[in-house]
């Protein structure tokens, strides 16, 4: 999966980062040509900032799926980035009722107590046939899923999970060991079975730990949103070229491929296994 852009880096961080939806659709199309199955959808407004605005998402949605011709799956995002309320971030999936979102456990259920509002969500949207990937930043938050998944609050038997091994900072440099904790915590909860593990990492690490994670059964998200950098150190082209090189990469480990099927699979997104 790619993430070309996500809610804070600026054309001042790199100008082939894509802000508008044309921008992104453009992206899209090249980056599903590199090898992507799917993509991580980011909105912005008009002054370029994050947004959760319903119609620019389902625009978005439209565009990317039509110029990809249905070929590459749309996750949309709840990510709040310190902007959006649970209630706001929950109205957006209900308006623009995508095939797949990303939610962060702690966005969305920040304490005990908001459980049974979220359990509201995550039950909506599991009967809507909407596959959510819980977005982890911590081992810690593993042992919380797994909690939730025990008392029904997160409905299913299989779920998608993406592991962020580092935080959104300056100078951030991710490794394949920032991995370990999250598969201690997953072993300990006994989830290896129940759950579809993906990966983003920071900085010129993005390569290496994304390496890792397939190697050791996960799969990976790729982009500018989390890197901007190649293995080595140099600052990569586009967002297209980073996914080549994990493509590549892929290839090599005989993980499979950017494939649609296999993309909605890992996703959860219903019908497709």
């Amino acid at each position: 999966m790619v993430a070309p852009n996500g809610a804070r880096r600026t054309r001042d961080d790199h100008p082939a980062l894509p802000l508008t939806i044309e921008q992104t659709v453009e992206t899209a199309v090249a980056c599903r040509q590199a090898g992507a199955g799917a993509i991580h959808l980011h909105v912005r407004d008009e002054k370029g900032l994050h947004s959760l605005d319903p119609g620019l998402y389902t625009e978005a949605v439209q565009a990317v799926t039509r110029a990809t011709e249905s070929r590459m799956h749309i996750q949309i995002t709840t990510e709040a980035v310190g902007r959006y309320r649970p209630d706001e971030q929950v109205a957006t999936v209900k308006a623009v009722l995508p095939d797949a979102v990303s939610v962060a456990l702690r966005e969305m259920c920040p304490s005990r107590t908001d459980e049974p509002v979220a359990a509201g969500f995550y039950r909506w949207a599991y009967e809507a046939g909407i596959a959510v990937q819980h977005i982890l930043y911590s081992a810690d938050e593993v042992y919380r899923l797994s909690g939730m998944i025990a008392r029904r609050t997160v409905p299913g038997e299989r779920h998608a999970v993406i592991f962020v091994l580092g935080r959104y900072s300056v100078g951030q440099q991710s490794q394949p060991a920032d991995l370990d904790p999250y598969l201690r915590a997953t072993a300990d909860c006994r989830l290896e079975d129940a759950m579809e593990w993906m990966v983003c990492a920071f900085g010129s690490g993005e390569t290496a730990c994304l390496a890792d994670a397939l190697a050791r059964g996960g799969h990976a998200r790729v982009g500018f949103e989390n890197s901007l950098w190649n293995a080595d150190g140099s600052l990569a082209k586009s967002n297209d070229e980073r996914v080549a090189a994990i493509s590549g990469i892929s290839s090599l480990l005989a993980r499979g491929n950017g494939q649609p099927a296999n993309a909605a699979a890992i996703l959860g997104i219903p019908g497709t296994g």
